[in-house]
């Protein structure tokens, strides 16, 4: 391996969630949807979004447990309570456990502190849907939205396995990209959705996919981009049309590093074009100890 590659191969790894943190996020979403059942009786519970899917980089934040809530058991009124409402009821079931617990747009977050390896977990609920997904509270609009999460891991997955296994730690590092300067995409989700249709087949090098995805990025991010399930709203509908602009313009900077970084390369200068890709990535791209 080049110094480059082994420099990917670094990246890479350095986004991977280690066994001790898989461990410990187990330990501890076993536990909230243990304390949940004591208050809510739910039809079924299952981990969703960017942690089951494998693409969450770390630290691991706001990991994703979908509580469905049974229809017919004892608490089947929180359904016509108003988004506030319901998760206002979570959120006091869960504080009796957990000191700090706030309410977000659609969950209730868990928040263990920056200094833990999983820093919070996002706790929703939901119902199930007639014809098919989910129904869940949505603060921003008050009352309740369509969703399955379930459809977008299918298609993850079929994409994953189009690309030969790289689109999900290609997808790992434009979050890490994102993180590193400040979270101009918001939510990361958004990265992962355009990612969807935006990286295609066959799969180039990472430096080349790189230059492709934030041109194509900066190009369309001021666009909507719709539920993957086709249910609910624009995935990024919370994000003002300023707040867009931004996104673009830092898109078209991490482009620009992008080329130049991938000229450096070209012309035999590795090192040089690590130094540059580390503008993305920061720490999370170590230098290789080979020379």
């Amino acid at each position: 391996m080049s110094y480059l590659d082994d420099a990917w191969a670094g990246l890479r790894h350095t986004l991977e969630i280690t066994p001790t943190e898989q461990k410990q996020a187990i330990h501890r979403h076993t536990q909230i949807r243990n304390h949940v059942r004591t208050g809510i009786v739910l039809r079924t519970d299952f981990l969703t979004g960017s942690y089951v899917r494998h693409t969450k980089t770390k630290k691991l934040k706001d990991v994703d447990i979908f509580c469905v809530v049974d229809a017919d058991g004892a608490n089947a009124a929180l359904r016509d309570m108003s988004a506030y409402g319901a998760l206002g009821e979570l959120q006091r079931l869960l504080a009796g456990e957990w000191p700090a617990v706030s309410i977000g747009r659609r969950a209730c977050t868990i928040d263990f502190g920056t200094d833990e390896e999983i820093t919070s977990f996002d706790i929703v609920l939901a119902f199930d849907r007639d014809g098919g997904g989910y129904e869940l509270p949505d603060t921003t609009t008050g009352g309740w939205i369509a969703s399955d999460p379930k459809v977008h891991a299918d298609q993850a997955t079929a994409k994953n396995k189009a690309c030969d296994g790289k689109w999900k730690p290609f997808v790992k590092m434009v979050k890490g990209w994102n993180r590193e300067w400040e979270k101009p995409v918001r939510p990361s989700f958004l990265l992962e959705v355009m990612a969807l249709e935006l990286v295609r087949e066959p799969f180039g090098t990472w430096g080349d996919e790189l230059i492709t995805f934030f041109a194509n990025a900066a190009d369309l991010v001021t666009q909507s981009w719709p539920d993957p399930a086709g249910l609910g709203p624009d995935v990024n509908s919370s994000m003002s049309s300023a707040e867009a602009a931004v996104a673009a313009s830092k898109l078209r900077e991490a482009q620009a590093v992008a080329e130049h970084a991938s000229d450096l390369a070209d012309a035999g200068k590795e090192k040089d074009a690590v130094r540059e890709y580390r503008k993305l990535f920061g720490g999370r791209m170590p230098y290789p100890s080979t020379s």
